[in-house]
C-alpha cells in the first residue's frame, strides 16, 4: 500500500479578469520570443468572453467533484489544486502543502496524452516547485498515469458521439450517416519534431509519435463504441486545431477548418466535431471548435454538432479516482483496464520521453533521467 497525504490536481491555469490576460499571455509563451502583438491578437479570444477563462473555474467544480467521490470510497485525502500558467500557482501550493505537512503527493495533470506540454512540462513544473521552494529530498510528487484510453475518460465521448449522430439524424431527416456525416476528432496541433519525441523513443510510434497515435487508437474505440443498429461506421478522421508557431515550422495537420473546407466537395453534408484532446470546455474548446470551426461549417453549408468534453461527467471523475486507487494499492498493470493495445500507459515515465525539442530536457520529478 503506498501512501500520500494530498491529491494535487494540476492546472494549465487561465485569466480571471481583463487586466489579467496580457500577463497571463505572457507566462504562457515565456521564453519563446512571442511579439506583443502576437499577445493581442490571441488576447480578443479571452477579452470576447470578458477576460475570464473558463479553465480555473472548470477546475474549482472538477476539484469539489474528485473530493465527493474520494469521500463517497472512504479515501481520506485533500484535493489541492495548483496550476502552471495562472493563481493559484503550483510552487505557492506545493510550499503551503509543506506547512500544512502534507509531503507526499500525487498529482492529476489535466491532460491524458502524452506529450510535452500534456505530461512533461507539468513534471517540469512539480521539479520547479520543489526547487523554488528549497524541497528537493522533502516534499515528493508522483503522478498519475496517462489516462487517454482509460473508459472514465473515453466513456463521455462515446456517449457525447451517439447524441452527435442522433441529433444530425433529427436535424436533416434521410441524411445517411454513412457517406453524408463526418466525424472529426480534434486535438490541439504541436511542432511534428515534439510529437515525435513524445512517448518513449522505444516504442517507434513513427513521426506523430505516441501523441498521434495515442489519438488515432482512442478515435478508433469511439468509432466503435457508437455504432447503431443496424451497423453503420460514420467517416471520419483526426484533424487538429490552435496551431501557434510560426510558418516556417511544420504542426501536425490537417488543421480542422482546412478539413472542413474539403467535405462539401466529397458530398458531407454534416459534421461531427468531437474534442477529443480536451478534458474541459475551456478557451480553445469555446473559441477554436465553437467559434471558429463552427463557422467554417456554416460557410461551407454544412450542420455541424459539437460533441461536450468530459468535465465532470460521472465516469470521468470516477475514473480519476480509480487511477489515484491504482496507486494506491499498488494495482498489477495487468488489472488496470484501458480501452487500447497501447495502454495501460506507465506510471513513471521513460527516459527520454515527451522531449521538448527547442529546450531540451530540465529537471523533472516522476518519471526516469533525464
Amino acid at each position: 500500500m503506498a501512501h500520500y497525504d494530498a491529491i494535487l490536481l494540476a492546472g494549465f491555469g487561465g485569466p480571471e479578469g481583463q487586466d489579467d490576460v496580457i500577463p497571463f499571455l505572457r507566462n504562457v509563451t515565456r521564453g519563446r520570443g512571442i511579439p506583443e502583438e502576437r499577445l493581442e491578437e490571441v488576447a480578443h479570444h479571452y477579452r470576447h468572453f470578458g477576460g475570464i477563462s473558463p479553465i480555473n473555474n472548470q477546475n474549482r467544480v472538477l476539484r469539489a467533484a474528485l473530493e465527493t467521490e474520494l469521500a463517497a470510497r472512504g479515501i481520506d485525502l485533500p484535493v489541492l489544486w495548483g496550476n502552471r500558467n495562472w493563481g493559484p500557482y503550483l510552487r505557492d501550493v506545493v510550499a503551503e502543502a509543506h506547512t500544512n505537512g502534507q509531503d507526499r503527493l500525487l498529482a492529476i495533470a489535466t491532460s491524458a496524452y502524452s506529450s510535452y506540454s500534456g505530461c512533461r512540462q507539468y513534471r517540469e513544473d512539480f521539479a520547479e516547485a520543489l526547487s523554488a521552494n528549497g524541497l528537493e529530498g522533502t516534499v515528493q510528487i508522483d503522478k498519475v498515469r496517462q489516462f487517454f484510453d482509460h473508459p472514465g475518460f473515453v466513456t463521455p465521448f462515446i456517449t457525447g458521439v451517439r447524441k452527435g449522430l442522433a441529433e444530425v439524424a433529427a436535424a436533416i431527416p434521410g441524411i445517411n450517416l454513412a457517406t453524408e456525416v463526418e466525424i472529426l476528432f480534434s486535438t490541439h496541433s504541436i511542432p511534428m519534431t515534439d510529437a515525435a519525441k513524445s512517448g518513449p523513443a522505444t516504442l517507434g510510434f513513427g513521426e506523430g509519435g505516441a501523441y498521434k497515435a495515442q489519438h488515432l487508437a482512442v478515435a478508433q474505440v469511439v468509432i466503435a463504441g457508437t455504432s447503431v443498429a443496424p451497423p453503420v461506421e460514420t467517416q471520419w478522421q483526426l484533424v487538429f486545431q490552435s496551431r501557434s508557431g510560426p510558418p516556417s515550422m511544420p504542426w501536425l495537420e490537417p488543421d480542422i477548418n482546412d478539413a472542413i473546407a474539403l467535405l462539401p466537395a466529397r458530398g458531407i453534408r454534416a459534421v461531427v466535431i468531437v474534442p477529443l484532446g480536451f478534458v474541459s470546455d475551456h478557451m480553445e474548446v469555446m473559441w477554436d471548435l465553437d467559434n471558429e470551426a463552427t463557422e467554417t461549417a456554416t460557410e461551407h453549408g454544412l450542420f455541424s454538432v459539437r460533441v461536450p468534453t468530459p468535465g465532470v461527467d460521472p465516469a470521468y471523475v470516477s475514473g480519476l479516482v480509480d487511477l489515484v486507487v491504482e496507486r494506491l494499492t499498488d494495482v498489477p498493470v495487468e488489472e488496470r483496464p484501458a480501452l487500447t493495445d497501447l495502454g495501460p500507459w506507465f506510471d513513471v515515465c521513460r527516459p527520454g520521453c515527451c522531449e521538448n525539442v527547442r529546450l531540451g530536457f530540465k529537471p523533472a520529478v516522476a518519471g526516469m533521467a533525464p
